[in-house]
């Protein structure tokens, strides 16, 4: 028979340890996931409208610099959003573990 306080315990392990997210794994798909939605995003505008493209979104490059609707402008978007996205990720997913715990 099991002792009631050892199952307690073993819950609480697994309940804290589940609870808490993994700040290298959030950060890198954060990052990683803005900076392709930045690059597709990009990409797509670039080359359906050409020199005319994206009048909204070519305002980035006021925050990003060297960044344009271009092709070369989606690649320096991806890494300006990755960057970006993976400091995000890794201060919510920080902010949340110490909230949680």
């Amino acid at each position: 028979m099991t002792d009631p306080k050892q199952h307690s315990l073993d819950d609480d392990i697994i309940d804290r340890s589940l609870l808490r997210l993994n700040t290298v794994a959030t950060a890198m798909g954060l990052g990683l996931l803005s900076g392709a939605v930045l690059f597709i995003t990009t990409l797509f505008l670039a080359i359906r409208d050409g020199a005319s493209a994206g009048p909204h979104l070519s305002l980035l490059g006021q925050y990003f610099p060297g960044y344009s609707v271009t092709v070369l402008g989606s690649f320096i978007g991806f890494a300006y959003a990755c960057v970006l996205g993976a400091a995000a990720g890794f201060v919510l997913s920080a902010l949340y573990n110490k909230l949680t715990r």
